[in-house]
């Protein structure tokens, strides 16, 4: 079974929400296209670069809070805040991560973890960004730069498909060029690549900066999608989890693997809450944890492994039959 070229499925999630009228399904391709391009992000960090980050969710946060306040406080426009809020969360990472990379394999990741959640506690006790709470984001008449539509949901697909996009080629660019393959040595040998020459303090840093800016630019699209946002929301460690958890089951360090494991987690998930409601809570992560288990169990490598072993057994059956 081949993989579909990039440019089908690309493709394939810009038309079908606008052939598809159904407001449920465009919510979940919004969905989808989010935590995709998120899993792309956090791919090149983890993917790439094996440096394990379970706290991506304090960046996403970084990105809301950044516009909303700005919005809320001062009526500056979401896309300024984007960019802003990315331009914030890139320095973080590098305050962040420089000290941390001194650390390895799982001690890296439980530092994340706890500076995420350092981050939290931070945001839920400061008075100014309306602490726990949290910040209804004013409503406003329909407007681009304001970055608010109510009469329908296909300005919002349209943003971040863009914004999914940019996230995939940022990735694609990177493991293509000698970034890329520097990252991959790193992430195979820590103590190698540095015998190589390579400088792996720098391209981790790289790799970090440029996941944590694109993650936020995700994080002000949901803040003004949903319009309210506190930091148990967006910065809670179920985002760094689902964003982890989609990329390891599509398959780590492959740019298709946030794609597959997204169109598998999203529709799961959503689905499940939307027919089940209340009653079915936690059913579509009790189902994902399933499938986690068989993949780290039977196919470490995720979706894509699997489907590259059929490739290479549907080619040595070719030949045998040849």
């Amino acid at each position: 079974m081949k993989k579909l070229p990039l440019y089908v499925i690309l493709t394939a999630f810009f038309l079908l929400p606008l052939i598809i009228p159904d407001v449920n399904f465009q919510h979940i391709m919004i969905m989808l296209l989010l935590f995709a391009g998120l899993g792309e992000s956090w791919n090149i960090i983890t993917g790439f670069a094996g440096q394990t980050s379970f706290g991506h969710a304090a960046f996403f946060g970084i990105g809301a809070y950044t516009s909303t306040v700005l919005f809320y406080k001062f009526g500056i426009s979401p896309w300024v805040g984007m960019i802003s809020g990315s331009i914030i969360a890139a320095v973080i990472a590098f305050l962040v991560s420089y000290p941390c990379f001194k650390l390895k394999g799982h001690y890296f990741a439980i530092a994340t973890l706890a500076v995420a959640e350092i981050i939290k506690q931070l945001f839920v006790s400061w008075d100014y960004v309306e602490g726990a709470t949290g910040i209804s984001i004013p409503v406003v008449d329909n407007s681009f730069w304001l970055m608010q539509f109510h009469n329908s949901k296909i300005p919002y697909i349209l943003i971040v498909y863009a914004l999914f996009c940019l996230s995939l080629f940022a990735a694609i660019t990177i493991e293509k060029n000698k970034t890329g393959y520097y990252l991959k040595a790193i992430r195979e040998s820590h103590e190698a690549a540095e015998a190589l020459g390579i400088n792996t303090t720098r391209y981790k840093l790289f790799a970090m900066i440029t996941s944590a800016a694109l993650t936020s630019l995700f994080g002000t699209l949901y803040a003004q999608y949903i319009l309210y946002i506190d930091p148990f929301m967006v910065f809670s460690l179920e985002i760094s989890m689902k964003i982890v958890l989609l990329t390891v089951l599509g398959g780590l360090g492959n740019v298709y693997g946030p794609i597959i494991g997204a169109s598998i987690l999203i529709p799961l998930s959503e689905y499940t809450r939307n027919y089940l409601g209340g009653t079915g809570k936690g059913i579509d992560l009790m189902i994902y944890g399933a499938l986690i288990i068989l993949i780290a169990c039977f196919e470490p490598q995720g979706v894509i492994g699997i489907l590259t072993k059929r490739k290479k057994r549907g080619a040595v059956y070719g030949r045998s039959s040849a």
